[in-house]
């Protein structure tokens, strides 16, 4: 499989969910801007995909990301985001979305496990209540420490700055 065929549009995804949920499948959802794959973002959607049987991503659209993070971000077009996280085996199907929070998505998902990491408590994850009110569940993951973006920019800044004084 291509990674494109698994970046869809809400319609399409909502035609596979239904294959996945007729074959049994446990749905699980997470989303992200995702703007520079690291360790931490990869041992993230892998035990995120170990809660269940396929892992729906929610990719936020360069306009959340740039609403979210600031004007200069995202460092990687939508497009380019949406194919490297689409290339991670345990990654079913990436789904784009403009919104500044999942919410939408997640209602029209419906996943059976909403995951975030564990920087989050239940209560602060978006969508919670709308999946544990139809008997889903919430859960968290732990985080590999020191693996961020934006500490990863940082870094890159820094070097910059100093290969600049030289």
């Amino acid at each position: 499989m291509r990674s494109t065929d698994k970046i869809y549009t809400l319609p399409a995804l909502q035609e596979q969910l239904q294959s996945w949920r007729s074959q049994g499948c446990k749905i699980v959802f997470t989303n992200g801007c995702f703007d520079i794959l690291h360790l931490g973002h990869v041992d993230y959607l892998e035990k995120a995909s170990q809660l269940g049987d396929k892992l729906v991503l929610g990719l936020n659209t360069d306009a959340s990301v740039s609403r979210i993070k600031g004007p200069s971000r995202p460092l990687q077009d939508e497009t380019s985001r949406a194919r490297v996280v689409a290339s991670l085996l345990y990654i079913d199907a990436v789904v784009l979305f403009d919104d500044n929070t999942p919410l939408e998505l997640i209602k029209a998902v419906q996943p059976d496990v909403l995951v975030k990491g564990d920087d989050y408590t239940l209560e602060q994850i978006i969508g919670h209540e709308v999946v544990t009110a139809r008997g889903g569940e919430v859960k968290t993951v732990p985080l590999v420490t020191g693996y961020s973006t934006t500490n990863i920019v940082k870094k890159i800044e820094k070097q910059v700055k100093t290969t600049q004084v030289k």
